[in-house]
């Protein structure tokens, strides 16, 4: 072999060597860090389910935000059919999941939510007092915006007529202007808000909305396609195909 060859074998041997080691390395390091991950990301969930819960204090520790979710927040599963508690479908269901699932979902009808399917089972969260008395019931809900499907929490008392919470933990809005949707300040608007009139859903994101009203929202400035997602959004989960007939069962009094 000549030297040139000789040369040529090697650096491809130190590049097949190098590459190897690195896809090694690369390859532990996922492994090793899922679990990280994946108690990462439970632990942002139960952050943002307190929130809506009206549980969270800045600066709570992890070990605190488990601990509190653990002994005032109860995970219950509802046939969105029936309004009615069912059995935990399977291990680690996730109802965003079920929602790709024939088997498991259904054709969301006349709707400008921004999504085609829904699951037949959803997660829903009670969170309780001492007493074990249910105070809220907490829906996650998501739906179109302005660029993507947007995804949060809708706190609501336990006359499952009054909002107390509305918080989006995901959403691709533009900084500034749908992006607020994230801003306490009209997060704050939601809190006493009623969802029905005469059994019909009323929520209304409107341009200068009356504080007073019931059930009028302000509109986000300059985000009018994100505001009528949020509208369309609650209007949806809270109607007929989402969890209107469970809030009007109210079956965590039973």
């Amino acid at each position: 072999m000549s030297a040139k060859k000789e040369s040529l074998a090697k650096t491809v041997g130190v590049v097949v060597a190098v590459c190897l080691v690195c896809s090694i390395v690369v390859s532990g390091a996922a492994v090793g860090l899922r679990q990280i991950q994946q108690a990462n990301k439970e632990l942002d969930k139960q952050t943002n389910i307190l929130t809506a819960a009206g549980l969270y204090e800045s600066g709570m520790s992890s070990d605190t935000i488990r601990s509190t979710y653990e002994e005032k927040v109860e995970r219950r599963y509802v046939d969105l059919a029936t309004g009615q508690f069912t059995d935990q479908p399977a291990p680690d269901y996730d109802m965003y999941k079920a929602a790709k699932q024939t088997e498991m979902s259904k054709t969301v009808e006349n709707s400008n939510v921004g999504f085609q399917r829904r699951a037949n089972v959803a997660s829903v969260w009670l969170v309780k007092d001492e007493s074990d008395n249910v105070t809220r019931v907490i829906l996650p809900v998501h739906g179109s915006g302005l660029w993507d499907l947007m995804y949060g929490f809708l706190a609501v008392d336990a006359d499952g007529k009054t909002i107390r919470e509305l918080i989006y933990y995901q959403q691709a809005e533009t900084p500034g202007l749908g992006g607020e949707v994230q801003n306490p300040s009209w997060q704050e608007q939601w809190d006493g808000k009623k969802l029905y009139n005469n059994g019909e859903v009323a929520i209304d994101v409107t341009k200068s909305a009356d504080p007073s009203d019931p059930y009028e929202i302000d509109a986000l400035s300059g985000a009018t396609l994100t505001s009528n997602g949020v509208e369309n959004t609650i209007r949806y989960w809270a109607g007929e195909q989402g969890f209107g007939e469970f809030l009007k069962n109210q079956a965590w009094r039973s």
